[in-house]
């Protein structure tokens, strides 16, 4: 297989970067396109040391990624698991009070409460996530900026991809060429 490239950028903050990559996706570059830095554990636990400064990965085609996740689905995939923790408590504890002999009113009513401590902990658990991608950002932009890569198809894609970049405060803009995937 031949060789790909792409064009990268390091972002100061989370709102420039989403910006770039919002037009990005507007003048038609996938989502398979882009990629963002993964965590600084899965950066250390992959290449076997901590890095000071993103600018240090830039252009290692071993620096792990992360596919870009739209906040959309993001969110709605926090939702789905919201209810879906709702749900399983609301069926789990009418479940329990049916097959104790609990009248029918009673099953509903215990289920909507269970329900909502399930809900509860889904709401949780979803702060968490939005607390992991925050503390993922934060520890990235302690080391130099967010950086993001775009997948080229070709000279076009490339001139594009800087251009919008480098309109979104995108510092270090650049495009390098990848190795040979086999």
């Amino acid at each position: 297989m031949s060789a790909s490239r792409e064009a990268v950028g390091v972002f100061a903050d989370a709102a420039s970067l989403q910006d770039a990559i919002d037009e990005l996706l507007r003048v038609g570059f996938t989502t398979e396109a882009v990629s963002l830095l993964a965590s600084e554990e899965a950066v250390e636990a992959k290449l076997g040391h901590k890095y000071e400064k993103v600018a240090e990965l830039e252009d290692d085609p071993g620096a792990p990624r992360r596919r870009y996740v739209p906040r959309e689905t993001f969110e709605d995939t926090e939702r789905a698991a919201i209810s879906a923790l709702g749900i399983v408590g609301a069926l789990g504890a009418a479940g329990a009070v049916v097959a104790f002999g609990g009248a029918l009113g009673f099953a509903l009513i215990a289920g909507g409460l269970s329900g909502g401590t399930w809900g509860l902990l889904g709401e949780l658990l979803a702060k968490f996530i939005g607390a992991e991608q925050a503390e993922m950002v934060t520890d990235q932009i302690a080391h130099g900026g967010l950086l993001l890569w775009v997948r080229c198809a070709d000279r076009e894609q490339e001139i594009s991809a800087q251009e919008i970049l480098e309109r979104h405060s995108g510092r270090d803009v650049h495009v390098h060429t990848l190795p040979a995937t086999p």
